[in-house]
């Protein structure tokens, strides 16, 4: 992939910004507009009232007399972020509706065309990803407030009350707490390069920190999203059609390509920050056909263009692990290894979260019925569509091996 020749360890310690990292929210996007232009109100009407819309049976009806909008009228990154957002809360809804069976496996030409333009615009996939629902769905209540679940909102919504609401913030919580470590990286690149020690130790306790507090966020999920209401209402309006036996053949966007298109839905593996921690940290995932290391580099595909770019700036980089492993020094060893213990401690966080809202509800859902092939499938299934228990506990583990022990 051809991307920026920029390091975000050239020069200044701080990130280029050409990378698209803002020093308030990480990889969220700043300021997210809320309207769409007057020309585009149509879509802004649908995916604002979806629920209603799938409640009284319209949403498809509605959908299907959309006009077929000229996007190159959408100037801007955050207006086209917005629209994108907008298009693909309406795809989700058109194509699994009440979510009970009745499935579209067409996408009309009048939503299918102008998404994919858009999305082949800013190089994310047409279909609803985490730079979508988590990184720019987001607003102030308060515009001068402060950046707290309490005063904040999403900008569309699914079917399932708050639920979306709780998912979504706090997902996005968890990436705003843990962006001081994006903002340490080029700190932490340039006192390897200068063989800094200090300064080193003191650019992994605050990545250290911020993964402390961001657990302390992604703690609060269970505070605001009821598991029952995730698996049984939310959960399939963020399934995809990659690794999903519901739409095995994909999705056909009709009047873009001839044959369906298989992609996965949003899922924490499309989340640039642990990327980036563990390309920093040198954490190796085992790797091979269907392996958790080439999920990770698909994923890539789902984030923002500028993201991806400063991942792989940040690989050609120096190795922050051999650097450590080479000095013998005790106090740089327990710093590295605290950066590694605050993700591993976040991982084990992770499985315990995906127990609750998917392994146990769909064991409760089955009500001890003896357990299928397809059954047990289904319930470790990600929105992503990952066998996500596995995955997550070869990530885990993956993590755990990075540890440096004491010489």
């Amino acid at each position: 992939m051809a991307h920026s020749k920029t390091s975000p360890t050239e020069g200044s310690r701080r990130i280029p910004e050409e990378y698209h990292i803002n020093e308030d929210v990480g990889f969220a996007l700043p300021h997210p507009l809320e309207e769409l232009p007057h020309t585009f109100s149509a879509w802004n009407d649908i995916a604002r009232n979806l629920p209603p819309l799938i409640e009284n049976g319209r949403l498809r009806e509605e959908v299907e007399k959309l006009p077929t909008l000229d996007i190159d009228e959408l100037k801007g990154h955050r207006l086209q972020r917005l629209a994108h957002l907008a298009l693909g809360y309406i795809t989700m809804a058109y194509v699994w509706n009440r979510g009970d069976g009745d499935i579209r496996k067409v996408l009309p030409r009048n939503i299918a065309v102008p998404y994919c333009k858009l999305s082949e615009k800013l190089g994310l996939p047409p279909i609803l990803s985490y730079a979508d629902c988590v990184l720019a769905n987001w607003k102030k209540k308060d515009p001068n407030g402060p950046m707290t679940y309490e005063n904040m909102d999403i900008l569309f919504s699914f079917p399932g009350g708050d639920c979306g609401k709780g998912f979504f913030l706090v997902s996005l919580l968890v990436e705003i707490a843990a962006s001081p470590a994006i903002q340490a990286v080029p700190t932490v690149c340039s006192a390897v390069q200068r063989q800094d020690h200090q300064a080193l130790g003191k650019a992994l306790g605050d990545i250290a920190t911020s993964l402390e507090a961001a657990k302390d966020y992604f703690k609060r999920m269970r505070d605001f999203v009821d598991p029952d209401q995730f698996f049984n209402v939310l959960r399939i309006y963020l399934s995809g059609w990659k690794g999903n036996p519901k739409l095995a053949e994909g999705l056909l966007y009709e009047g873009v390509w001839d044959t369906p298109k298989k992609f996965s839905g949003g899922s924490a593996g499309q989340s640039s920050i642990f990327q980036c921690l563990d390309v920093l940290l040198g954490i190796e995932h085992s790797s091979g056909e269907g392996s958790p290391a080439e999920f990770l580099q698909e994923m890539r595909e789902y984030m923002p263009p500028a993201h991806r770019n400063f991942l792989c700036s940040l690989e050609s980089g120096p190795s922050v692990r051999e650097f450590v492993l080479s000095r013998g020094d005790e106090d740089l060893q327990k710093a590295y290894n605290k950066c590694v213990n605050g993700l591993v401690s976040l991982r084990k966080f992770h499985l315990n979260i995906v127990r609750t809202y998917i392994v146990d509800p769909a064991r409760k859902q089955r009500g001890g019925a003896s357990k299928s092939e397809e059954s047990s499938n289904e319930e470790n299934r990600g929105t992503g569509g990952t066998d996500v228990m596995n995955f997550l506990q070869s990530v885990r583990d993956a993590t755990e091996r990075a540890l440096l022990s004491s010489s």
